[in-house]
């Protein structure tokens, strides 16, 4: 198309006054005939390319070590990961960064060696404002709901706004990061509901080309009741959508037969009714010539028709003259594009918006076959991780909730467990956790600052986040001090290094900062604290006359918004105590306590479910007020012992046997592991709540290895809250 000389004059203009150029101009400008594109206010076309470190939390490979301890695997120590095909992995953090550093980092080498991804099966949030709670036990109690954390709550909520544009560039930054990962013959599948179907299928069709669409998939949904007492204004919502999408024309569906409800009996049908023609177009049969209807042809050739006459299962149909082949009975159906045959939803969990076992077996097994690569990165409860467990695929599932990366852990054992039981096999997985990529942002200006400039700018950035802390705490800043930077109530506030855990030096010197400015309480706040730090530096601080308690900063702090609205919660640390049992060369650990110091300030966000009993804690314990018909209240304690904190715990017998090893690459383009100094814990026995089974608080006996043994605990609280203690033990 030809510009006029205004819009020629137009354009020079805008050039020179380095203004952006009106949409309207792409098109005038280029040629975009074979590019489908959809817009929104602030579209940002950037993606993220970069590589963040992983840090192992835990690997799992036995579901539960039992009697004697057998000799340890060996290790790729390249790697760092147990020389099999393949280890699992359960990721904590925003599947932005998580994807991004899987196409960026070691791992991509480690996905290609496994085969490469070949389905990755995402339900993002719908943007719909839905309801994100989680039921608890408290007590023995399951009437509670847990609510979102901020950074939870920011994930799938208050990030939609302004009309859903915020909902757009999330899932338009995602899937694009997401379709690169993917293999040549890889395939999307995303589940999206009606509100935003029709925008979500126009955005895939520019990440992906709507050459590379391949069906809208029909599912249930759970049905509400929109009936009213004055007229009914809208029909009920019966489905949802599956978009799939290949990234390129190598893909095909592989299993597309699925099981019946009821076996098919077998009918006669007609063998000339299939559309289109075909030359020739007669058949003889019996010495007798059969013509199709117009616009049609017979199914089968000549021979073939020939075939299935002599052995029965075709046949002349007298009364109407056509020829009939026999369909036989069958207990397999043919997939369509309507999957309303099985449950679009579950409850097993009571996780929101779980989806259904059924719905992911069937998506598993249209797009991929044993020993495939499947990927989920809005993880939820952990349905894809489990059916591919089961189903022997391996698998990555990641999500930004703490609480779904702990009841996926526990469903995964759940379904370890039941193949162990059943002579079945399964992978191991392990947990990581890239939550730490918020430091490293806020450290090093969204990681584009230059090396000259690195110093300076983390120097700057140290004192914007100890005012962010400050302020998110609300406690008043003080000056002149070395470990001190506030104090709030009368106690003063210790902000911990930013880029690394608390340790005991660390507040060996608030101490003796307290100590020689007569300072008695202090508050000292870190991201994580050295591992078997706790209790004896509590010990040591009392014999000094000192009073410090110690909280945890969540990843919340860099959510200016929760920050704004005083939304953010520190939570306390909690204290973990063992008692021993050894007998000969055998030793049984048996959990005794499980301390928590939960304040009202830094408690998790539950309360009764429909608007129920309101919670609050008092001495780390929870307790529900009622209001009694005389507008009286009473306090009924809902924690009556320890283990009503304990939603799960596990140990590793020998703890320090293996090292976390941080994949770099050297100038050859070869990786290298370097020992970051912390340790994997290797999950060798655990215990957890179910509906079927109760905490169990005594291991089983397990072999002593050598004369001094280092062992770690893990306690897992019931709003998915970690704890971790070292202990050593000698023969």
């Amino acid at each position: 198309m030809k510009l006029t000389d205004n819009e020629k004059r137009d354009i020079v203009t805008m050039i020179e006054e380095g203004k952006n150029l009106p949409e309207k101009f792409r098109y005038l400008l280029f040629d975009d005939s074979k590019k489908v594109e959809i817009n929104w206010e602030n579209k940002k076309f950037e993606i993220i390319n970069i590589a963040l470190p992983f840090q192992t939390i835990e690997h799992i490979d036995e579901p539960r070590s039992e009697g004697i301890r057998l000799a340890q695997q060996s290790f790729n120590f390249a790697t760092g990961h147990k020389t099999s095909d393949w280890t699992n992995k359960l990721i904590w953090g925003d599947n932005k960064f998580v994807v991004s550093s899987l196409l960026n980092n070691p791992y991509r080498r480690e996905i290609e060696n496994a085969g490469g991804v070949k389905l990755i099966y995402i339900d993002p949030p719908f943007s719909v404002g839905m309801n994100y709670t989680i039921p608890v036990n408290i007590g023995g109690h399951d009437q509670y709901d847990k609510k979102p954390s901020i950074i939870e709550n920011f994930a799938y909520r208050n990030t939609w706004n302004r009309e859903g544009n915020s909902f757009l560039q999330m899932l338009y930054e995602r899937v694009s990061l997401m379709r690169n990962l993917l293999r040549d013959d890889g395939v999307l599948v995303l589940r999206i509901d009606h509100h935003w179907g029709h925008y979500v299928k126009a955005l895939l069709d520019e990440v992906f080309g709507k050459e590379n669409f391949r069906n809208e998939i029909f599912v249930n949904r759970t049905k509400k009741n929109t009936q009213s007492s004055t007229r009914q204004m809208m029909l009920t919502t019966s489905i949802e959508s599956l978009f799939v999408y290949s990234k390129s024309d190598q893909f095909e569906y592989l299993d597309t037969k699925y099981k019946l409800q009821e076996t098919r009996k077998g009918y006669w049908r007609a063998a000339d009714d299939s559309a289109g023609k075909r030359n020739p177009p007669e058949r003889i049969l019996n010495g007798k010539t059969f013509y199709p209807p117009k616009g049609s042809h017979f199914k089968f050739s000549q021979e073939n028709l020939e075939k299935k006459y002599k052995d029965g299962s075709a046949r002349i149909n007298e009364k109407t003259g056509r020829i009939q082949y026999f369909v036989q009975p069958t207990e397999e159906g043919q997939l369509d594009t309507m999957w309303t045959d099985i449950p679009g939803y579950s409850f097993s969990t009571k996780y929101p918006t779980e989806n259904h076992e059924k719905l992911l077996e069937r998506v598993i097994r249209a797009c991929s076959t044993e020993k495939d690569l499947v990927c989920d990165f809005f993880n939820g409860s952990g349905t894809t991780a489990a059916v591919c467990e089961r189903m022997n695929r391996k698998w990555i599932a990641t999500d930004v909730g703490k609480f779904s990366i702990h009841v996926t852990r526990k469903r995964l054992i759940e379904v370890q467990r039941k193949q162990k039981k059943n002579d079945k096999n399964w992978r191991p997985f392990e947990i990581l956790n890239i939550g730490k990529y918020q430091k490293q942002q806020y450290l090093n200006d969204g990681m584009q600052v230059r090396n000259q400039d690195l110093i300076q700018t983390r120097k700057s950035n140290e004192k914007k986040f100890e005012n962010l802390v400050l302020e998110a705490y609300r406690a008043n800043k003080v000056e002149d001090f070395k470990t001190l930077n506030g104090i709030k109530n009368g106690t003063f506030i210790s902000i911990g290094p930013i880029n690394y855990s608390v340790t005991r030096d660390y507040v060996q010197q608030v101490m003796k900062e307290c100590v020689d400015n007569n300072i008695i309480n202090v508050e000292i706040l870190g991201f994580g604290y050295e591992m078997g730090l706790f209790p004896s530096i509590e010990d040591e601080a009392s014999n000094k006359g000192l009073s410090l308690k110690y909280k945890q900063i969540p990843n919340d702090i860099f959510n200016e918004e929760a920050v704004k609205n005083n939304e953010v919660h520190f939570f306390d640390i909690s204290f973990i105590e063992v008692r021993t049992h050894i007998k000969g060369n055998k030793i049984a650990l048996e959990l005794t306590d499980f301390k928590t110091f939960y304040n009202f300030d830094s408690y998790a966000n539950v309360s009764g479910q429909n608007n129920g009993p309101k919670m609050f804690v008092r001495n780390g314990q929870i307790f529900e007020k009622t209001k009694n018909k005389d507008g009286t209240y009473d306090d009924t304690q809902l924690t009556k012992s320890y283990t009503d904190w304990v939603d799960y715990w596990a140990v590793d017998f020998n703890f320090q046997s293996r090292k976390e090893l941080i994949q770099s690459k050297k100038s050859n383009g070869e990786y290298e592991g370097t020992w970051s100094g912390k340790y994997i814990f290797e999950n060798e026995w655990q215990s957890f709540r179910t509906k079927e089974e109760e905490l169990e608080l005594k291991t089983s006996e397990v072999e002593i290895l050598s004369n001094e043994i280092t062992i770690a605990i893990r306690v897992v609280d019931i709003f998915g809250n970690d704890t971790l203690k070292v202990i050593k033990v000698n023969k």
